[in-house]
């Protein structure tokens, strides 16, 4: 009877996880990896310590095909190459704390965004203010280099707000104002 009752429990269980794996598969894509690489993040989850013939086992994937996706996940601090005693295979692990890898990824990305656009936006600045100041021009095309300048000027405080946000998750200052819940809201 006991038997019969953990069967159920555990195809229940796996139905579970199932659903959970799927989810997080078709939700990755916010973190610029395929469902594909999505599935072997959730499928890690709950397997935890994996190599890559354990990976290709479980997913059915070809091993460059994994080899790119663990690559791909290990860039977004997704998964870790973890050491695992008496094993000469790569072992990886999944990032558990959603909080770290939303902090780790968003981070990147904001920090590129910043970076990139305040670069341009010097640059275009320089252009436009010879613009403005060159009386050889037009005063059409200088007011028009004016207003791109005053616009990109105006720009730079959302690039300033956006370091600023990402240096206050960084800290983790900003669970001072958008505090982590300890359990789930009903």
């Amino acid at each position: 009877m006991a038997d019969s009752t953990d069967e159920k429990a555990i195809e229940k269980m796996e139905m579970a996880k199932g659903e959970v794996i799927d989810a997080i598969s078709e939700t990755m894509d916010l973190y610029g990896v395929t469902p594909s690489a999505g599935n072997l993040y959730a499928t890690m989850y709950f397997k935890g310590h994996m190599n890559l013939d354990e990976m290709r086992e479980e997913l059915g994937m070809s091993k460059p095909s994994m080899s790119t996706s663990v690559r791909k996940l290990q860039e977004i601090d997704m998964v870790k190459k973890v050491f695992q005693r008496g094993s000469r295979k790569h072992t990886y692990m999944a990032e558990k704390d959603f909080f770290r890898s939303f902090m780790s990824f968003y981070c990147q990305m904001w920090d590129r965004e910043v970076k990139m656009n305040m670069e341009a936006i010097k640059a275009a600045e320089v252009h436009l203010s010879e613009i403005a100041d060159d009386d050889t021009v037009t005063a059409e095309i200088r007011e028009e280099a004016q207003a791109h300048y005053d616009m990109l000027e105006k720009s730079k405080v959302y690039y300033h707000w956006l370091a600023d946000l990402t240096a206050s998750i960084r800290s983790e200052e900003i669970f001072e104002f958008l505090p982590k819940e300890q359990q789930e809201k009903k």
